[in-house]
């Protein structure tokens, strides 16, 4: 699994005081309610599979295995998604999902 994105950390080298208060705010709405941090990780899947953002799947794939989920599980969130976006989407979403978990 790859790590942080180099323009993620180049963007925190440039504007570290604005990446701070980024992840400050990523952290506060982590917790800002009663949902666990698996629970969340599969959501934030969900919504970068929705907008159809490849870095953010990977992102947020690579950060749901950490919270305990398994592939099986970000496989079916994907899934979940094919109704509203359609199956090349999904295909997509899959593709992005398999660059983290592999292909199994």
């Amino acid at each position: 699994m790859a790590g942080i994105p180099k323009r993620y950390k180049k963007f925190q080298e440039e504007y570290p005081d604005v990446a701070n208060h980024y992840e400050g705010l990523a952290d506060a709405v982590k917790v800002c309610g009663p949902l666990d941090t698996k629970t969340v990780s599969m959501i934030k899947l969900a919504i970068s599979t929705g907008a159809k953002l490849e870095g953010a799947v990977h992102s947020h794939a690579r950060k749901a295995l950490k919270s305990g989920c398994t592939p099986e599980e970000l496989k079916q969130v994907i899934m979940l998604a094919m109704p509203s976006l359609g199956l090349p989407s999904t295909m997509a979403a899959f593709s992005w999902l398999e660059d983290i978990i592999g292909d199994e």
